[in-house]
């Protein structure tokens, strides 16, 4: 039982917990009028629920060993969409969240199809498809922001229960149902015997393509309810919003993979490395840190997040990072 619990609090498996709190001493000494404030944590939560649902849906498709480079766009691509839907087209709330999280879900297939069909590598098909899709963002809102989207609609993003936002309770919600999935089920099993080793995972009777495909499909649905809240929160369409998700959700996703599951991507170390980030930069913020730090901070974070998992095994025995095309499958979606 002892040894069970050196090797869970090890430094190895949990060394975000201690640089947390490293951090948080630090900054309560450094800044601790402002650091201290209960409301800081509350907005650090609501600020960062955003980022979190779009490094979960990242964790999807990583899973899977599949890239996916056009998160970020996806994210601004249904901003744009939901926004165009309540103003231009003048739809309700409901038709408007449906048809965008299914223009995710179409985005998801696509990106889906192109690996597994042309065998496209993933880091080539989804870099294409971010730049199609942020050439459709400037189409659909003609190079400009969405305005008039009602208070009813702005109040998805703002709105409040027992003292919390609805992103974050939202949140929340997503991550048991994500956690569950690929922790607890039959799916989530194949969804990482699939990232672990194609090859293997397609002789033990895996139908890789299809995980693939539905891991795709899922982030981009994710992605979709992500990119509504942006645009509810903003109270207006911004054509600019979405790429800027990008690097943090995967730093968040690779740090998260060093953190409690010993170098495999999963839902609830990457949900803690999004606020351990966040608090990095928010502490850094407020002891007057120039405005340029949180791109600074992200990209170093995401460099030695991927040092990290290369060194744990993340990144060992996956697809990722392999410049390979894949082979077809015979247990594709249309088997």
């Amino acid at each position: 039982m002892g040894a069970r619990v050196r090797q869970a609090l090890s430094f190895r498996r949990c060394s975000g917990v201690y640089i947390f709190i490293a951090l948080f001493v630090l900054y309560s000494i450094w800044v601790p009028d402002t650091f201290l404030r209960g409301d800081t944590f509350r907005t650090l939560l609501d600020d960062q629920s955003i980022t979190a649902l779009t490094a979960i849906a990242l964790v999807i498709p990583l899973s899977a060993g599949t890239f996916n480079l056009a998160i970020g766009a996806q994210v601004g691509v249904a901003s744009i969409i939901s926004a165009w839907l309540l103003s231009k087209q003048n739809l309700s709330i409901p038709v408007t969240v449906v048809l965008t999280l299914l223009s995710g879900a179409a985005v998801g297939l696509v990106a889906g199809l192109l690996i597994v069909r042309t065998h496209i590598d993933s880091f080539i098909a989804t870099l294409g498809l971010s730049s199609v899709l942020v050439a459709m963002t400037s189409w659909i809102s003609d190079g400009q922001q969405i305005l008039d989207l009602g208070a009813n609609f702005q109040k998805l993003g703002t709105g409040e229960l027992i003292g919390m936002t609805y992103p974050v309770w939202f949140l929340a919600a997503v991550v048991v149902v994500v956690w569950y999935v690929l922790e607890r089920t039959p799916a989530g099993r194949r969804v990482y015997a699939t990232g672990g080793n194609l090859e293997a995972a397609r002789l033990a009777g895996v139908r890789t393509s299809t995980v693939v495909v539905l891991t795709l499909i899922a982030c981009g649905v994710i992605a979709a309810a992500a990119g509504t809240l942006v645009s509810s929160r903003l109270a207006t369409g911004d054509p600019t919003t979405g790429p800027a998700y990008l690097l943090p959700a995967f730093a968040a996703a690779f740090l998260g993979s060093t953190q409690f599951r010993g170098g495999r991507f999963n839902v609830l170390g990457t949900v803690f490395a999004v606020y351990l980030l966040a608090l990095g930069v928010k502490g850094l913020q407020l002891g007057g840190a120039p405005v340029w730090i949180p791109d600074l901070f992200n990209g170093a974070a995401l460099l030695l997040a991927v040092g990290l998992a290369k060194r744990q095994g993340t990144l060992g025995a996956s697809p990722l990072l392999r410049w390979r095309r894949r082979p077809p499958d015979p247990g594709g979606p249309s088997a």
